[in-house]
């Protein structure tokens, strides 16, 4: 297929978005308000997510929103930012792509790097009751996202059983192989008991990836996978042992961005390159800032005692921990649009993202609610903040804001 056929699937944008393709500045801006206000980890940054631009803007159907995340769940790495990156890109193209993992990238990660050059006062400005009300708005966002998806991707008796099942198994047995476990159990389910007509949510999600240029793409995601640590081996070179050892952990991980800790731990404190006390310290700070936790990779740039370190570290180690998201969404998604086509595929993607569904409502339990919610001060504030999303339709980071502040006086008294 030849890249100038492939690109002829740009032209249903007008369908999917329910107006013109945007701009890259456009997806910048809101992007960049997310990366500011966007608490609470990668659950609740996919709630964040839908209300913005499935509920709101429109720049997405539901179901074309719940195949990117089901896509991003199979796929290593940070599913957020990859659902990110795969909205700016059918929104605004490769610009957009790039503008969106910048705006949502970019505050946590500077917060983070100024954190690194010793502003010690972040880590105890206001204390930790404004930290804990933040926890308390995920709650009512990832709330609301479950009730939402529920009515859309779970309606009937067959996939709110898959969606109910998958929660349980979950939480019965937390790990990242079993989140991948059920997405796939899922598919297999609803390819078999799921047939019949395509949902009436289902559009062409603007695509401009060819097949061809996706292939390459992945080729060179394992190319530089398998080559960089020869490469690191036989280079005395400290910023090719940076990208190889960051490039890895973000291809290797699968459940979200706290399980790319223990790998980066395993890469800079050992080798002496950081110290336990200056990671854990970071870590720390990290669970401060809204946005990706992928940008704790910029922290450690920061803090290297090796060169190099500080912005110039942190940048490196930054674009290499996320360079594997790029290649994979870039070249997977060409192939994920053909196959969603496809009438067993869409019957297995009604159970994948019954399963989606599942997950969420699992991870609305565990971390989510177990770390929101701990009296009954935090169960008012939450379900406060839910009535301010889900009656009221205010905008979610009007919600974090009294989040916190719920949470500062609920310490205070």
């Amino acid at each position: 297929m030849t890249e100038t056929a492939d690109n002829t699937s740009r032209t249903p944008a007008a369908v999917s978005t329910g107006g013109p393709p945007g701009t890259w500045p456009e997806v910048l801006a809101v992007f960049l308000r997310l990366g500011l206000t966007s608490f609470g980890g990668p659950v609740a940054h996919l709630g964040y997510f839908r209300e913005e631009f499935v509920t709101k803007r429109r720049w997405l159907a539901d179901h074309t929103y719940a195949d990117i995340v089901a896509l991003c769940q199979f796929l290593p790495g940070p599913a957020s930012s990859q659902v990110g990156i795969a909205i700016g890109l059918s929104r605004a193209g490769y610009a957009g792509a790039f503008a969106a993992w910048t705006g949502f990238t970019l505050p946590s990660a500077i917060t983070l790097v100024v954190f690194a050059y010793g502003i010690d006062a972040l880590g105890g400005a206001g204390g930790t009751g404004w930290l804990h009300g933040l926890k308390v708005a995920a709650v009512a966002v990832v709330a609301q996202a479950v009730l939402g998806m529920m009515r859309s991707l779970a309606p009937d008796r067959e996939r709110a059983t898959i969606a109910v099942v998958t929660a349980i198994v979950v939480l019965a047995l937390p790990s990242a192989w079993t989140l991948v476990g059920m997405i796939a159990a899922g598919g297999v389910v609803g390819a078999a008991l799921l047939r019949g007509d395509p949902p009436s949510g289902h559009v062409a999600l603007p695509m401009p990836v060819s097949r061809r240029t996706g292939a390459v793409l992945l080729v060179i995601f394992f190319a530089l996978l398998a080559g960089l640590p020869v490469f690191a081996s036989v280079a005395s070179s400290q910023p090719v042992r940076l990208v190889d050892a960051f490039y890895r952990a973000g291809s290797l991980v699968f459940g979200g961005g706290h399980v790319v800790l223990p790998l980066l731990q395993a890469a800079v404190v050992p080798n002496g390159w950081v110290t336990n006390d200056a990671f854990l310290a970071g870590y720390g700070a990290a669970q401060a800032v809204p946005g990706p936790l992928f940008t704790f990779a910029a922290y450690l740039g920061a803090v290297m005692k090796p060169p190099p370190h500080g912005v110039a570290g942190a940048v490196l180690c930054l674009v290499a921990v996320f360079v594997p998201s790029f290649l994979l969404v870039f070249g997977a998604l060409p192939f994920w649009e053909e196959l969603r086509r496809r009438s067993m595929a869409q019957a297995g993607l009604r159970g994948v993202n019954a399963a989606v569904v599942g997950l969420l409502l699992a991870a609305l339990y565990d971390p989510v609610w177990t770390a929101g919610i701990t009296n009954r001060g935090d169960f008012a504030l939450a379900i406060g903040a839910f009535l301010l999303l889900f009656m009221w339709k205010t905008p979610p980071w009007l919600v974090v804001i009294l989040c916190a502040v719920g949470g500062a006086l609920i310490a205070a008294l």
